[in-house]
């Protein structure tokens, strides 16, 4: 457990009680200490809005079909369940895949783009703002705004851009207007701020489309609810494949969407294990990873109480990691809550760790993961060799198509020159 935030057990056991009866979040949109709405009071009333619309919707018959038609027919839900054969070989346990790197647009992102466009539609939105890091919620976002006609702008940091530029060249194809942030640390932070002072500027008339299980509430849970489909197509998939449930569940963590999809099934499953990696970059000083379970405080960030990587000063710290969509200095409030009840075990995989799992996984199995998703990787290889013959289940939650330019520098050789044309008229 990060060593700045203490629990008795007696307060674990009843946090966790109570995650697991479904009283999170609350009234106050609180995940036991975690989460709330802090925010400019000129955005009260959306939020407001948001939860009424959210709560309005979310549960209908006709919205729930609409969005299992789109997710069934566009997406190409459920995605699949994959053995691992030869990684399971090499790492002594069995390793399985959810393969959500099979989604339409190639992660995750799209279950929740796709489920707050279509709420967004419904609540008479005049256009959607959205902010991206490495890329792919805001390749989610313009499809799914594309799908639905409505006109689209992603805000992205200008250091994303450069490292994620097929996917900036995705976004633009579909019609989205892609706005480079070079103020701040110019990734995904700082996206997020752009995004949060478009959407204040016309709360009426603009629907924030937020991409990961942060900011004020009612984001956390509206994400959470849109994402957890993939946990529970993945442990429905387990259970008729293998008779049983996983020994542990692995996800990559950064803001936290992918892995509160992928554990909130399981959760209540005490036997199975549930480990998330997060991105610890160069190594566990601050600025040096983007670790914010591992390292954090608790503290205020872009409208959520949770843990964020500051000094004692509350200064938030730039964040470094190879993997843009980890880059992030906080967490969603469901996993600081997970942690404090230890339901949830937090680790690190620094980038080196990250790009050898990434080239494991795609010489040995054919697979090419995303940058994020390789920290995951490295995560079930640690545990594996702690648990020979045991079983892991990990959240494929991204391709790797869109780091091709950092895969390009780091893993593979440059492209030997040429060889000089030949003189005109030289002797042959």
């Amino acid at each position: 457990m990060n060593a700045n935030v203490k629990f008795t057990p007696a307060e674990q056991h009843r946090l966790l009680d109570a995650e697991v009866s479904g009283q999170f979040p609350d009234a106050r949109g609180r995940f036991g200490p975690y989460g709330g709405r802090y925010v400019p009071e000129t955005l009260i009333p959306a939020l407001e809005r948001l939860e009424a619309g959210m709560r309005e919707h979310l549960p209908r018959e006709d919205f729930q079909r609409e969005l299992s038609e789109q997710l069934d027919s566009w997406v190409g839900r459920p995605t699949a369940l994959s053995h691992a054969p030869r990684l399971s070989a090499a790492w002594g346990a069995d390793i399985w895949f959810k393969r959500e790197d099979l989604a339409h647009t190639g992660a995750h992102k799209i279950n929740n783009a796709l489920g707050q466009a279509l709420l967004a539609q419904r609540l008479g939105a005049k256009r959607i703002v959205a902010e991206t890091g490495a890329g792919q919620h805001g390749v989610a976002s313009a499809a799914a705004c594309a799908r639905l006609g409505l006109p689209c702008t992603v805000y992205m940091g200008a250091i994303d851009m450069e490292r994620q530029a097929p996917n900036v060249g995705r976004m633009r194809l579909m019609g989205a207007e892609v706005v480079p942030v070079t103020g701040g640390d110019q990734t995904l932070r700082a996206a997020i701020d752009e995004a949060l002072r478009d959407w204040v500027s016309d709360p009426d008339g603009t629907f924030y489309l937020l991409g990961s299980a942060v900011g004020p509430h009612p984001y956390p849970y509206l994400v959470r609810e849109l994402q957890a489909i993939i946990g529970r197509e993945a442990r429905a998939q387990y259970l008729k494949r293998q008779g049983r449930l996983p020994d542990a569940v692995f996800a990559c963590v950064g803001g936290g969407s992918n892995a509160i999809g992928m554990f909130h099934a399981f959760v209540p499953d005490r036997e199975v294990a549930i480990i998330g990696i997060e991105a610890g970059g160069r190594g566990s000083g601050l600025g040096q990873n983007a670790a914010s379970l591992s390292y954090g405080w608790p503290g205020v960030l872009q409208g959520c109480y949770s843990l964020l990587l500051q000094d004692e000063n509350g200064q938030i710290y730039e964040t470094d990691s190879i993997s843009a969509g980890l880059d992030y200095p906080g967490v969603g409030p469901e996993h600081a809550l997970l942690l404090a009840a230890g339901r949830v075990q937090y680790e690190s995989a620094t980038d080196d760790e990250a790009l050898a799992a990434l080239q494991e996984c795609a010489r040995l199995e054919g697979i090419l993961p995303a940058l994020e998703t390789a920290h995951a990787l490295h995560g079930a290889k640690r545990w594996a060799a702690r648990n020979p013959g045991k079983q892991a289940l990990l959240c494929m939650s991204g391709r790797g198509d869109k780091d091709m330019p950092t895969l390009q520098r780091t893993l593979l050789a440059p492209l030997p020159a040429p060889p000089p044309a030949p003189t005109p008229g030289a002797a042959s």
